[in-house]
């Protein structure tokens, strides 16, 4: 038997993964002998800790000693098993990427602004951008050709941004609507 597919680890994973309410974000399988990865990204709307990342870790690694030892799977001499989060380089894609990241610092397509609320169908976002003094309010299509991924903040984000991200997606649009 071959080293699994990501898909085959996804599907293996599974009782884990669903059981915690997580989302697999990223899996990769790298086979090379002794020196072989296991690569899983795992986030849920509220993050797992790094307590709990450690627990899960122990799952899976357990999963697969079980899928190993029946035949199921073959990881070779040996490989590494990484768990973690996506971190911050996780392009913003589906509405969940954008729900976990309301209120943070989004760089779209080389501009960057503030993620607020999603639609009730969830296929746009609202995003504030901040131009000199003067805040604007946008409604980005979740299926549109952009680029997105939340940028590193230090510095704690304005009160006035923070309002308008608050808001509903309907009330943002009001908001816009009132002030132009």
């Amino acid at each position: 038997m071959a080293f699994p597919t990501s898909a085959e680890l996804t599907e293996l994973i599974a009782p884990v993964t669903e059981a915690r309410g997580l989302d697999v974000e990223f899996i990769k399988a790298s086979p090379a002998g002794k020196k072989s990865t296991v690569q899983i990204r795992l986030d849920a709307d509220t993050s797992p800790t790094l307590d709990e990342l450690e627990e899960i870790s122990n799952d899976i690694g357990e999963l697969f000693d079980a899928a190993e030892a029946s035949g199921r799977a073959n990881f070779g001499a040996g490989y590494t098993l990484e768990v973690s989060t996506p971190g911050t380089d996780l392009p913003l894609k589906l509405p969940r990427h954008w729900r976990r990241n309301r209120h943070r610092l989004v760089n779209v397509n080389g501009r960057v602004g503030r993620a607020g609320a999603l639609n009730d169908a969830e296929d746009e976002v609202i995003v504030v951008y901040r131009s000199k003094k003067q805040l604007s309010i946008e409604s980005l299509p979740l299926l549109g050709q952009h680029k997105a991924v939340v940028e590193i903040e230090f510095n704690e984000p304005p009160e006035e941004e923070l309002e308008i991200t608050g808001l509903s997606y309907d009330e943002a649009l009001k908001r816009r609507e009132d002030n132009k």
